[in-house]
């Protein structure tokens, strides 16, 4: 082990090296007057940024046609177990549906669920066309229902200026497409007011 003297000079030889332009006397001075940190500067760790797993684009959708039905595919049978799933979703949500059940409990429980799988009726529209077509909903979007009818046809029927049926149980629910026009994500978030003007 060293002694003091040597430590000293140790010292005064590595501040003589690392402050060179400073004169002896100084670096004396330094020692009796200061305490001499050696400072250590850690090397930053460089964060590294999450990348976030990108979708589609609603262009890249349309040219991969994710949401199209294959021709083969749009037959009305083949989407009845569909259906009878879409009943037994709905008998659990409103606890059963049963007869003595709040009419307003079930519509408000209606309005935020998956439409997916139900049988809705045009009941009225401001296009003539539109009334009366029935049919299983196949896709919901914020716009359009794609509806598959009992003819094996896909019709895309707009939410606007349209008022659709619903029949589950008995109870039959009427929706206004115009204030309807949402995802279904979003819908099952929103609050649906108690009142307001009821128009096509």
């Amino acid at each position: 082990p060293q002694g003091s003297e040597e430590s000293k000079a140790f010292v005064r030889a590595l501040l003589k090296r690392s402050m060179p332009k400073m004169k002896d006397e100084a670096i004396q001075d330094m020692l009796n007057r200061k305490a001499v940190v050696l400072e250590h500067y850690p090397q930053k760790k460089t964060k590294q940024k999450r990348k976030k797993a990108k979708g589609f684009t609603a262009k890249q959708r349309r040219e991969l046609r994710l949401f199209e039905i294959e021709p083969e595919q749009q037959r009305y049978a083949i989407f009845l177990p569909l259906h009878e799933l879409w009943k037994q979703y709905i008998r659990d949500l409103c606890h059963g549906l049963k007869p003595d059940a709040q009419p307003y409990m079930i519509q408000s429980k209606l309005l935020k669920a998956d439409l997916h799988g139900a049988i809705v009726t045009v009941t009225k529209s401001k296009c003539p066309s539109y009334v009366g077509v029935t049919g299983i909903i196949l896709q919901e979007f914020k716009h359009v229902f794609k509806i598959i009818t009992k003819e094996d046809k896909l019709k895309v029927v707009p939410k606007l200026n349209n008022v659709f049926s619903l029949e589950i149980d008995g109870f039959i629910s009427y929706i206004y497409g115009s204030k309807f026009l949402l995802r279904a994500s979003e819908r099952s978030a929103k609050k649906f007011k108690l009142k307001g003007t009821i128009d096509l």
